[in-house]
């Protein structure tokens, strides 16, 4: 099992002496495999594991209770939520419910799973609430113990802005504190990775939590060197959206050994042109597209 995990995903090269050298390809399922089944969901994480995924991509937020709950908004998305009635919630009127301010218990009368994604119509839908962080952890781990066989990273999207502090989250500090509090209860932090787009969560996190790894989420034009003064240090990771990316660009963070794993690739053409920029892995909502490009890769290689 361990052997075709690795072929699955590792970049295939041939050596003179005709060995197969794997580095590892980090792909990662965005959102769990949001393409597939509902967003941030146990079933997301389940199918993104039998993708033979590398490592769960998932977003976090704050309930009035303190809570750390999986939701890529602080709100219930007019994109993917019905009210407590099961009457979908529009555009209008989706901020207005706010997940800071409503208890567990409150937010999981809400679903967000059986209404689908429009923009993602091979999604199964199904009736889920958003899970607690913990619940998910919880259920990976025993899918890996009882089926998959092999051990993923988590990729922990904290999803503050200075807008939002202390009115759809907490402070930076408490809110990393929260995460931090869950994520060390149940997971050896080598196998966690933190990211996010508010580059005082990734300042905070260095200072306190120094031995975790830090991704920098990038959507901005400036360019690699502005965005890592304004950093102020090298990240483990540099993860722009991926049209953001040119081979110069992946060099040039290479040479700061700064690994690049841009987000959210589904086309395969895109991903197999990426592969050829030379990046490190890339977030996508199709992890069992990942699969079939790179066993065709693989297999083209060794036949060579």
């Amino acid at each position: 099992m361990v052997k075709y995990i690795v072929l699955l995903f590792a970049s295939v090269s041939v050596t003179c002496s005709a060995q197969i050298y794997m580095p590892k390809f980090e792909v990662q399922g965005h959102r769990g495999a949001r393409g597939l089944k509902p967003e941030n969901t146990i079933p997301a994480f389940i199918t993104a594991l039998d993708s033979g995924v590398m490592t769960l991509e998932m977003d976090v937020v704050i309930t009035k209770d303190k809570q750390v709950i999986l939701s890529h908004e602080p709100f219930m998305s007019s994109a993917i939520c019905l009210d407590t009635t099961g009457r979908p919630i529009t555009e209008k009127e989706e901020k207005k419910y706010n997940i800071y301010e409503m208890t567990y218990a409150e937010v999981g009368k809400y679903d967000c799973g059986s209404r689908g994604n429009e923009k993602f119509p091979e999604q199964q839908k199904i009736a889920l609430s958003k899970p607690l962080l913990r619940e998910v952890i919880i259920a990976v781990e025993d899918h890996i113990k009882s089926a998959t066989q092999y051990e993923v990273d988590y990729n922990i999207e904290i999803k503050s802005s200075p807008d939002g502090d202390k009115k759809f989250h907490p402070t930076v500090e408490e809110y990393s504190d929260l995460v931090y509090g869950v994520i060390n209860e149940y997971l050896p932090l080598e196998r966690v990775v933190i990211q996010s787009f508010d580059f005082r969560v990734l300042k905070y996190w260095r200072k306190k939590y120094p031995h975790v790894r830090l991704a920098a989420l990038v959507e901005n034009i400036k360019s690699i060197e502005a965005n890592l003064k304004d950093l102020g240090f090298n990240p483990s990771i540099y993860s722009p959206y991926y049209k953001l990316l040119s081979k110069d660009k992946v060099t040039l963070l290479h040479k700061r050994k700064i690994r690049v794993i841009p987000w959210t690739v589904n086309d395969e053409k895109e991903m197999l042109a990426l592969k050829g920029m030379g990046v490190d892995g890339f977030i996508t909502d199709y992890p069992d597209r990942a699969r079939r490009y790179k066993m065709t890769l693989n297999m083209n290689v060794q036949k060579k």
